[in-house]
């Protein structure tokens, strides 16, 4: 039990590094949406979309490949230092291609170019502190880590109300301002706030000796390349449908759907912080005695609190509507709240369940399942948008993610079975989701059962796990 309180300790440091940075992010996203047409804001989305799956390439698997063999090696420095050249060296090289290659590749994109070249500033950025961040991560320094993060969400913020507030409210003189373009204020926010971030992190490419050594490399890249696969499939699952309803629907209906998808930011919250905190830990506590033990602990605790947080964010919904996504224009889109919701606690209880093939070092199995899941969002995506609109988008992407649950489940039982509790996790999920479809579609506004609802939930919950609630809070 101490392990589990050590575990969260850390995940709620490594939180901090994602709580309060996309909290300032749900700032933007109502600055956002009241600025910009449901139009722009489709841009705005079509940006980060290329933006996930570029990152996903330019790492290749080589941050998670870092955790694995920096935590079971006395070499670590070399392993840094390799990873470290690795992805300077094919990030470089990648900026030279892009450069020679600008137009056709604004255009492949279908892109402007203008924003074109702001996206691949922000990506070269952030693919150069991968190495120092993981190595703040695996070396235990979280609040270097999340003091970091947090000023580049500062300055994102900053430049944001700047270039979208300030500057049309107070009629400022700015050089080259154009009112008609800005969404192009957003990706030049980014751009600075990641130059930023790189400067900070900039004593890492000089603390440890440059070496480069290729067997380590190889089996980097063996390890790393199918958990990128597995990336892109997962950016294809998360993105898919907000690259498509443009083609299918228009750029209107995805800005709307983009902006309602935001509502359900709460869980991805929640899921990012339990990853950051988890992955070193379940690596760093592989080989302890009761270490499935605590891996089943810490799912049934995760799915509480996942399920916690679906339940109040869908029974109070509509003062989150009112507070992150104002424009009414965007609500036509509100009932995919609940469904990704849902669907990004599936997400996180597959996240959960991948240390089996992890921690195995059969990181191709991730890679299929992932891969299952993008098959089955294209092809629901392409089947029932026409038959359903934006709504098939959403369960998309809960029946891809429940799935891949799944198949992560039966498989982990053969290569890595761990005892969870699958008939009290089961219970939590099929409890939440009942509270929260009675709430949402019969006393949707009802706040006062809404609150009865919420309550409900905690008290069953306490009523099943007093005595470990008991338990871990007497640990000192």
């Amino acid at each position: 039990m101490g392990t589990i309180k050590t575990f969260f300790k850390d995940t709620i440091i490594y939180g901090l590094a994602t709580v309060l940075p996309r909290l300032m992010n749900l700032i933007l996203v109502r600055l956002q949406t009241d600025t910009l047409e449901t139009s722009s804001y489709s841009d705005n989305t079509t940006f980060y979309v290329y933006a996930a799956f570029f990152n996903v390439l330019l790492t290749y698997g080589m941050e998670t490949a870092f955790f694995r063999f920096f935590t079971k090696t006395d070499q670590k420095e070399k392993i840094f230092s390799t990873v470290l050249i690795s992805l300077t060296t094919s990030t470089l090289i990648f900026l030279i291609f892009v450069i020679a290659f600008n137009e056709q590749l604004a255009s492949l994109v279908n892109l402007d170019q203008t924003y074109f070249n702001l996206l691949i500033g922000v990506l070269v950025l952030d693919a150069l502190v991968v190495a120092p961040f993981a190595y703040l991560r695996a070396t235990g320094r979280p609040i270097k880590f999340t003091a970091i993060k947090l000023s580049n969400v500062i300055v994102f913020v900053i430049l944001n109300y700047f270039f979208l507030w300030a500057i049309p409210k107070f009629g400022i003189d700015f050089p080259g301002y154009n009112a008609n373009d800005l969404v192009r204020y957003i990706f030049i926010a980014n751009l600075v706030a990641s130059i930023s971030t790189l400067i900070l992190l900039s004593p890492y490419f000089f603390k440890t000796k440059l070496v480069f050594s290729k067997s380590v490399f190889k089996q980097l890249v063996n390890y790393g390349l199918p958990i990128m696969v597995a990336g892109l499939a997962y950016v294809i699952n998360e993105n898919f449908d907000k690259w498509l309803l443009p083609e299918m629907l228009g750029k209107s209906i995805n800005g709307a759907y983009s902006g309602c998808y935001k509502i359900a930011v709460f869980m991805t919250i929640f899921i990012q912080a339990f990853r950051l905190g988890a992955e070193p830990f379940f690596f760093n506590h592989a080989k302890e005695l009761n270490a499935k033990q605590t891996y089943a602990r810490i799912m049934k605790y995760f799915v509480i609190l996942g399920s916690l947080m679906f339940v109040f964010t869908v029974a109070f919904l509509d003062i989150f509507k009112l507070l992150l996504v104002n424009d009414e224009s965007y609500w036509v889109a509100i009932d995919i709240v609940p469904i990704v919701l849902l669907a990004n606690l599936c997400l996180g209880i597959y996240f959960n369940l991948a240390i089996w093939y992890k921690l195995t070092d059969k990181t191709r199995f991730g890679m299929y399942i992932s891969i299952v899941g993008a098959i089955i969002t294209i092809a629901f995506n392409y089947l029932m948008i026409p038959k359903i609109g934006f709504m098939a988008s959403a369960w998309a992407t809960l029946v891809a993610y429940g799935s891949m649950m799944l198949i992560s489940y039966q498989m982990g039982k053969k290569y890595y079975p761990v005892p969870y509790d699958i008939l009290r996790i089961g219970s939590y999920l099929v409890l939440a989701t009942i509270i929260s479809a009675v709430s949402y579609y019969r006393f949707n506004e009802n706040y006062y059962v809404s609150t009865i609802l919420v309550l409900v939930f905690l008290g069953i919950v306490f009523l099943l796990e007093k005595n470990e609630i008991k338990q871990f809070l007497k640990i000192k």
